[in-house]
């Protein structure tokens, strides 16, 4: 494996707009050729729609489980960004590499691809899955067909890596997701008779004020969670819109909320409190005009992600890296959810860096590329040869994990 392949092989992921309000089958037909011609069979998974897909293959024995890297292959938008180079084509400038999804991830998937020669001249005696899945950035939406898919396989995963911008350490937790957006109905009349109208604005704010002084009471009682920088829930309105003109009584309004839950808070349970207080809101709005209403919109969630750090998959993959620091992110992946609905062991890990990721002129480094690499070689072998089938054998590799 050499670095000029994955700068080729990025350069080539670079060129599709995998943007997630577009099709990703161009992509995935590209990565199930490049797979064939090295005799891997894979498979799509496909959406309901028939437009995305997500894309599974293994390399090694078919008859185990073995360790999954994954990615997604859809990006965020470039619309409304200050872009100094074309996002769509990968700039190469001294140690940076620029373009849409470089850090976020398909550096990742660059590495993961280059190193597949060498995976199928190995003698894997534990196999290497490939997941490839879109939609991430909308909710980590399209992997779960994959993951109904994995469910009714004989064989699933033993362990898994997602490969996100962490400069190459291993994180062990993210916080989970739930995002919202309530529709609330008033009734309009002219401003001058505002009495007899339902402001939905005002209605909106007193339920964004019910989300502001439960995350302030978040943030000074907890539950805590010291592994992250922010170590609470938080919740926040992300975006409000409303009204038609100054002299009429707003009819609608919406707003979207998020929460971002720490292990110890159901997300669930605090969208039922806020509920309570919309049901209250709407039966007070309902004196005035019954059509009133707040309805509920569910836009996306997923899972924590939760590891125990002395975990044998936390010390395999630790010993593949120049690395022993651990990481807890602060955004979330699909991590939580292979742990979740599978019982996977999941830890996240890639070359980049988020601080870069959905900005504009998105870069990723030669030498996080050249560490992600070092790490690949090292994990075939690790995975590979007699050394590796005898600790399979007598339960050692991964703990039994993939035994």
């Amino acid at each position: 494996m050499s670095q000029d392949t994955v700068v080729e092989l990025l350069a080539e992921l670079i060129a599709f707009d995998t943007t997630s309000h577009r099709s990703n089958l161009p992509l995935i037909a590209f990565i199930e050729e490049y797979l064939a011609r090295y005799g891997v069979a894979s498979r799509r998974v496909t959406d309901a729609t028939g437009e995305k897909a997500n894309l599974y293959a293994t390399i090694g024995p078919v008859d185990r489980p073995g360790v999954m890297l994954s990615g997604h292959t859809d990006t965020v938008p470039v619309t409304g960004q200050a872009w100094r180079v074309d996002p769509f084509r990968l700039t190469v400038e001294g140690e940076r590499l620029y373009g849409r999804g470089t850090a976020d991830m398909k550096g990742f998937i660059a590495a993961v691809l280059a190193a597949v020669p060498a995976l199928v001249e190995s003698e894997l005696a534990v196999p290497v899955h490939l997941a490839f899945s879109h939609d991430e950035e909308v909710g980590c939406l399209g992997v779960r067909t994959l993951l109904a898919d994995l469910a009714c396989q004989p064989v699933r995963p033993a362990a898994c890596l997602v490969g996100e911008p962490t400069s190459m350490k291993p994180a062990t937790a993210h916080k989970g997701k739930l995002a919202v957006r309530l529709h609330v109905r008033g009734k309009a009349c002219h401003s001058g008779m505002a009495p007899e109208g339902v402001n939905a604005i005002h209605a909106a704010a007193r339920l964004a004020t019910w989300v502001e002084r439960t995350a302030a009471a978040k943030a000074s009682r907890g539950p805590f969670d010291a592994r992250f920088a922010i170590p609470c829930t938080t919740l926040q309105v992300g975006t409000i819109q409303g009204g038609a003109a100054l002299n009429i009584v707003p009819q609608d309004c919406r707003l979207d909320i998020e929460i971002r839950n720490v292990a110890e808070d159901d997300p669930e349970a605090l969208l039922g409190e806020l509920m309570a207080v919309a049901a209250a809101l709407e039966a007070e709005m309902r004196e005035i005009s019954p059509e009133a209403g707040i309805r509920l919109e569910r836009l996306s969630d997923y899972p924590g992600l939760s590891m125990d750090d002395d975990h044998a998959l936390v010390a395999f993959i630790l010993s593949l890296l120049d690395e022993r620091e651990l990481e807890r992110i602060g955004y979330g992946t699909e991590g939580g959810l292979f742990q979740r609905e599978l019982g996977i062991p999941t830890l996240v890990c890639g070359p980049g860096s988020m601080a870069q990721g959905h900005q504009p002129d998105e870069f990723v480094t030669r030498g996080q590329l050249a560490r992600c690499e070092a790490f690949l070689v090292r994990l075939i072998d690790a995975l590979s040869g007699p050394e590796a089938r005898r600790r399979l054998a007598a339960g050692e590799l991964l703990d039994d994990a993939t035994a």
